[in-house]
């Protein structure tokens, strides 16, 4: 598999949720001073909603025709954006936290939403209960909420199964719990298990769990669910745990396979995603040490196909156009402010995928 850079686009802050059309012409982009923005590709042109979060903005969707982009942030506001006016048609107080992740069910009704504070129970630094239900379903012609489930919090990732019945969600803790949507508020998980590959003590300058889940893909057959983030370290201040996914026969909730020894450096990935084709899958996010900080795997296998190190953190990497391109979003470390303004550390980038 053969990746050719296309486009590089700067934003002015740091993006932290990405969506885009099918095609990948139009990218949206949640960014770090509570912004959500359109960014035509080709021309870089960029234009801001009217509606800003209160805080970081963290996540966004777009609706299938494109007309919408729904917007989560940690202010715990979702945000409904008319994309040709620019409006902010509604919003919804989703959480008393933040929101750490939404995920749009693959028909556009649902969308999914994390939260959760990590606030420590004992003396063994165990994660308190929730305060709040961590994973919650609203209807996006509504803003109703459909559904609320419990986790143990907080809970950094979401994604529905292709056929929208279910939705899985994992926590900083290394627990992926499945739910049936039509089962409705409080129902027991379909599946549940946890891998302790996700999550460390922080032995050094850092007493107390670092790590988890942060992003989660099914197979588009619907068979296996991806997970990645960072591997177990000494230092978590360092970021220097061991870049990681796994993939569950999520039924089962057992594991299927895993980053194979010597195809990874350390750091903390952040986005993964199934290319169409089922064959494959990217993973990004930050690099520590290492070559690359984005790669696509084999899903026959497990073995690496193709990286790149795009020098910056990768928040989320996705296929569009049937596969033919890669999307990567992110940020490009804040430079120095300069007579009083600070330059352009947001970035998306799109790449040409070919056949190798």
């Amino acid at each position: 598999m053969k990746l050719t850079l296309l486009h590089d686009r700067s934003l002015p802050t740091g993006v932290l949720g990405f969506a885009s059309t099918a095609d990948g012409a139009r990218a949206f982009a949640a960014c770090a001073d509570g912004s959500v923005n359109a960014v035509e590709m080709a021309s870089g042109k960029t234009e801001a909603f009217e509606a800003k979060h209160a805080s970081f903005a963290s996540g966004c969707v777009v609706s299938a025709d494109g007309k919408t982009v729904i917007s989560g942030g940690y202010d715990g506001m979702l945000l409904w954006h008319e994309v040709a006016t620019g409006r902010c048609t509604r919003r919804v107080q989703a959480h008393r936290f933040w929101n750490w992740q939404l995920a749009l069910s693959p028909d556009g009704r649902h969308l999914a939403t994390t939260t959760g504070q990590y606030l420590a129970a004992g003396w063994k630094y165990e994660p308190a209960g929730e305060s709040e239900p961590s994973v919650k379903v609203f209807d996006t012609a509504t803003g109703e909420l459909v559904a609320s489930f419990a986790h143990v919090p907080p809970v950094m990732s979401c994604a529905f199964t292709p056929d929208g019945t279910h939705l899985a969600a994992a926590n900083m803790m290394g627990e992926v719990r499945v739910y049936m949507i039509s089962k409705g508020t409080g129902a027991e998980p379909m599946a549940r298990w946890t891998t302790p590959d996700f999550t460390s003590w922080g032995t050094t300058k850092t007493h107390h769990y670092c790590g988890g889940i942060y992003a989660l893909a099914f197979s588009p057959d619907g068979s296996a669910l991806l997970g990645c983030g960072m591997g177990p370290m000494g230092d978590p201040m360092a970021g220097n745990g061991k870049m990681t996914w796994q993939r569950w026969n999520w039924a089962k909730g057992e594991r299927i396979d895993q980053i194979k020894d010597g195809q990874h450096g350390s750091g903390l990935m952040e986005s993964v995603s199934w290319h169409p084709d089922g064959k494959h899958f990217v993973m990004a996010g930050r690099q520590a040490q290492g070559t690359w900080n984005a790669a696509v795997f084999s899903a026959v296998d497990g073995s690496l196909v193709q990286s790149i190190d795009s020098k910056k953190r990768v928040t989320h990497a996705r296929f569009l156009a049937g596969g033919a391109l890669l999307a990567i979003a992110g940020a490009q470390g804040q430079g120095a402010r300069k007579d009083g303004v600070w330059p352009p550390w947001g970035k998306i980038q799109l790449y040409k995928v070919e056949a190798s």
